[in-house]
């Protein structure tokens, strides 16, 4: 075994240790940087006709049982503490009915629940304080496409799972025929052959 003599302070000697115990110093790492993807089978028509749909590749049996996706993180930070998590929402997708809960913006839904049995919903659930959102509410739905590109902030206690899971419910989806891209979010200058919504976290801060 080799040995590494290091000298340093103890500023960074807690900074060094942290990163080989695998300790991150940002509670939302597991966040930042997930996509919910909604991808079209087959390549992207040259010249889309408008309010195209195409067929969810994410489907691997049953149309209405298989069109989704789940993935559980979990957030960081100490537990019994409690954070303020903001958020950025960029992406381009469908637009969704929602119900029983309450609209904060154009686009982002407290609680609640879907109020439409085909088009694609965006989720995210907040086990500690209990919590979920849904991305894309629009008053009625519709084969239209848009960009979206928003902050919010929600609480999330130190060590909770967050769950993220997508649902096309039908295993069709509008396909992005107006040729949407999102500047800075990959895969641009191209646009994504189906939809999709990228998570940054912007800034992580204790609220007690």
């Amino acid at each position: 075994m080799k040995i590494i003599k290091l000298t340093f302070s103890l500023g960074v000697f807690v900074a060094v240790t942290s990163l080989l115990s695998g300790k991150t110093k940002d509670p939302g790492t597991s966040l930042d940087g997930y996509r919910f993807e909604f991808p079209c089978k087959g390549a992207m028509p040259k010249n889309p006709k408008k309010g195209a749909g195409c067929q969810s590749a994410l489907v691997k049996g049953d149309p209405f049982k298989t069109d989704n996706f789940k993935k559980v993180v979990n957030f960081g930070g100490e537990a019994g503490k409690t954070y303020k998590v903001t958020l950025r929402f960029r992406g381009v997708v469908e637009p969704m009915m929602y119900k029983n809960g309450k609209m904060d913006g154009d686009y982002f839904y407290i609680g609640g629940e879907p109020n439409n049995g085909t088009y694609n919903i965006y989720k995210i659930d907040i086990a500690s304080p209990k919590s979920h959102y849904f991305l894309n509410r629009q008053d009625k739905v519709g084969h239209r496409i848009f960009t979206i590109d928003y902050t919010k902030t929600i609480e999330v206690q130190g060590g909770s799972s967050i769950t993220l899971t997508g649902n096309g419910q039908n295993g069709k989806l509008i396909s992005n025929f107006a040729q949407h891209v999102v500047p800075e979010i990959a895969p641009a200058p191209k646009p994504y052959h189906g939809q999709f919504i990228q998570i940054d976290v912007v800034k992580v801060i204790e609220s007690n």
